[in-house]
């Protein structure tokens, strides 16, 4: 089993864009996105992976990047217009050192509605139970420091 190629195939099922640098393979996708008038949002899910082959051993971070640009008002202008105005929600637990849950977001842009849900907590498993097969340890950071 090639790792590098098991890593690529999670990234294509998320539709991500996968690059390696330095021995740490890095998948980044596009979890939402808006565009609107003079206004645009994005949100990135990416996870990183380092292989250690002396120590058999997988080590993983991963972070959401929210990016946007543009003119967005959180005022509404009667029931029709609503220049940007929404509601997000993550759900998390990391008693277990890892975080578990989802993030989701329902908002209204220009007087459309958009909804996402994504549990990134999937992600990690895939690549957790990846690790685990090939007889590798699984190592979660919280931050990338040292990786």
């Amino acid at each position: 089993m090639n790792l590098n190629e098991e890593i690529e195939k999670i990234s294509n099922e998320l539709g991500g864009k996968t690059t390696e640098k330095n021995g740490v393979i890095s998948v980044e996708a596009t979890i939402a996105e808006r565009k609107a008038f003079l206004s645009k949002k994005k949100l990135t899910y990416i996870f990183k992976v380092r292989v250690d082959e002396s120590a058999k051993k997988i080590k993983f971070t991963e972070m959401l990047k929210e990016a946007g640009s543009g003119l967005s008002s959180g005022m509404s202008f009667g029931d029709d217009m609503s220049p940007g105005f929404g509601f997000k929600k993550e759900v998390y637990n990391t008693t277990s050192g890892t975080r578990q849950g989802s993030i989701e977001e329902d908002s209204k842009l220009f007087g459309k509605d958009y909804k996402y849900n994504f549990d990134y907590a999937k992600i990690r498993e895939k690549v957790e139970k990846l690790a685990k097969d090939a007889g590798y340890t699984f190592e979660y950071q919280i931050l990338p420091i040292g990786f």
